[in-house]
């Protein structure tokens, strides 16, 4: 779809404001070119000595009302366009938060989060712009172009008209060439706030780091070295819109020599009066509304053409998880992945390879293994944050794929390695997935997470803002926050994510007792429980050890202890790790 497509859709949607709009300024046009013939005849008459006393205080308060009817409509038909034009940078907004929010970790593995804000930023701003100033001032200056010209030609003298309009096709060259150019600088204009954006958002992100290193001089220089670069290129695209002002005026320059030249000569000849001159002369200086509107129309529709070239992809983007399941509720079973197959890349080696395992519902799988073993792979291709390239994964009874995500992800409750929290209080992040959770509930939670203590202890308690990100908290107290928001919403699956690597034993082993409880209640929940500490997965009903993507044991903890493998060992060190800390 072309931007001309777009706009042409939303106009059609919101017609009634277009067309009030249209109509307010058929208004003002007729009325502006008609000041000049009032004008006219006045001048006439004082010249003839007809128009004097009343008759021309009759004219003078002609004029005074025209004008001041010509500023309401102006104030109308600006009411009712920006607020249809501004309607279309919500929709585009909306549309493109939506697109987001069904994206998996692929697109955004390969997109910088402070394009996608330019994108959403800038480049709606410049579409917004062609839709309403651009549209209308297109109409206005097309309009009153039309009106003026069949003023001067046949209501004044063709002749002078075609005379005045000699000048205008170079105009048009220049007009096109400059159009060209503007569209080439905005487009670059954008691309370089983008990367601006971009640069700002990881600098502030990673702060910290920065000034752990001591690269705040370098990230300065840096920063200065973007921002100049946005600035020069912005610079560039106004210099080009500059340049169709020295087109127009030079142009209506010209125009206006030569009906002065013309024009006085038919005066001389008596084939025109001098109030027929003076008019001919107002209407030529209101063809300098229509020459900078159509500058400024193209100068608009470039920017708007270059945000659309950047943000139309974004949106049509294919998602990288097809979301065409049919299933919209999920009744929980056995989860079931039969001969999983993924890898990240099409050349790269298998990140799961042939992964076989039923999980019958309520029980607990372990997950454990050692480094980019396939661990989270395993979780992701769950949530379906990734397609399999072969295999099944199958719960209920039925492939995932046939669950529409909503449905599947649901009923899923994941506590991922990172946690991430909001700029909210601690009780709001708790209760994120259920807003409407009564405090009892969120302090139950946060008990079973091992963290009502620590949250007793801060100055406001529950109601203590942790900053963007969590950045007043600790790693293990964020980790706590996120299993109590994944506990609270008691949803039949619960992942985590090697979810106690920053906690210590103690509250390890404190948060696994509770979660032992909650796990084998009345209402047993399924879980699956990635780790590098195996005492987080001693307590599970099956645990599979994964390396390089394919599984190389499975049983229970004592089972796995008999094999005397990869499990037997890493577990004898860890134990022997955790009595040398004790002692």
């Amino acid at each position: 779809m072309s931007l001309y497509q777009l706009i042409g859709s939303f106009v059609l949607r919101h017609r009634r404001a277009y067309v009030a709009s249209g109509l307010m300024l058929i208004g003002i046009a007729v009325l502006t070119v008609w000041v000049p013939r009032v004008v006219g005849q006045a001048v006439d008459g004082l010249v003839a000595g007809t128009l004097s006393g009343g008759a021309l205080m009759r004219q003078l308060l002609l004029l005074v009302a025209m004008g001041a009817v010509i500023y309401l409509l102006r104030v109308g038909w600006r009411l009712q366009l920006f607020a249809a034009a501004y309607q279309l940078g919500v929709e585009l907004r909306t549309r493109l938060y939506d697109r987001l929010a069904l994206q998996g970790p692929p697109f955004f593995n390969r997109s910088r989060t402070g394009d996608l804000m330019a994108r959403a930023t800038n480049d709606v701003d410049s579409i917004e712009m062609a839709a309403g100033e651009a549209f209308l001032a297109g109409f206005d200056g097309t309009l009153t172009l039309i009106l003026v010209i069949a003023m001067m030609a046949f209501g004044i003298d063709w002749r002078l008209a075609l005379i005045a309009l000699l000048p205008f096709p170079l105009m048009a060259i220049a007009f096109w060439f400059i159009s060209r150019q503007v569209h080439t600088a905005w487009r670059d204009s954008l691309d370089r706030f983008s990367n601006l954006n971009d640069h700002v958002q990881e600098t502030i992100a990673g702060v910290r780091t920065l000034r752990a290193l001591g690269l705040e001089s370098q990230a300065g220089r840096d920063f200065a070295q973007r921002a100049g670069a946005a600035a020069d290129a912005n610079f560039r695209a106004l210099k080009w819109e500059a340049a169709y002002e020295p087109a127009v005026g030079f142009t209506l320059t010209a125009a206006t020599a030569l009906t002065l030249g013309v024009g006085g000569w038919l005066v001389w000849q008596k084939q025109l009066t001098v109030g027929e001159l003076t008019s001919f002369a107002m209407y030529l200086s209101q063809l300098i509304w229509p020459m900078f509107a159509a500058g400024w129309v193209l100068s608009l529709l470039e920017r708007g053409k270059a945000g659309w070239t950047r943000l139309q992809p974004a949106l049509l983007e294919p998602l990288s998880v097809a979301d065409d399941g049919a299933l919209t509720q999920l009744m929980p079973g056995a989860l079931r992945f039969e001969k999983v197959t993924f890898s990240y890349r099409s050349d790269a080696t298998p990140a799961v390879a042939d992964v076989s395992f039923d999980l019958p519902a309520g029980q607990t799988l372990g997950i454990v293994g050692p480094t980019g073993s396939g661990k989270s792979t395993l979780l992701a291709l769950l949530l379906r944050h990734y397609a399999p390239d072969g295999g099944r994964v199958a719960w209920g009874g039925n492939a995932i794929e046939h669950y529409s995500l909503d449905a599947l992800r649901g009923a899923i409750s994941w506590v991922p390695q990172e946690a991430f929290l909001f700029s909210a209080t601690l009780a709001e992040n708790i209760a994120l997935a259920r807003s409407g959770a009564t405090r009892s509930e969120v302090e139950r939670a946060a008990e079973l997470a091992a963290l009502h203590d620590d949250i007793a202890r801060f100055p406001h308690g529950y109601e203590t803002v942790v900053g963007e990100r969590g950045i007043t908290l600790s790693g293990g107290q964020r980790q706590r926050v996120a299993i109590a928001r994944a506990l609270l919403t008691e949803k039949p699956l619960l992942l985590l994510d090697d979810a106690l690597s920053a906690v210590d034993t103690g509250t390890e082993t404190q948060i696994l007792s509770h979660l032992r409880g909650e796990l084998h209640g009345q209402r047993r929940r399924t879980a699956i429980i990635v780790s590098h500490r195996l005492s987080a997965v001693a307590d599970a009903d099956m645990i599979i050890v994964l390396k390089v993507g394919r599984i190389v044991e499975r049983g229970s903890h004592d089972e796995l202890l008999e094999i005397n493998g990869w499990y037997a060992a890493q577990w004898r060190y860890q134990q022997l790790e955790a009595s040398l800390e004790v002692a």
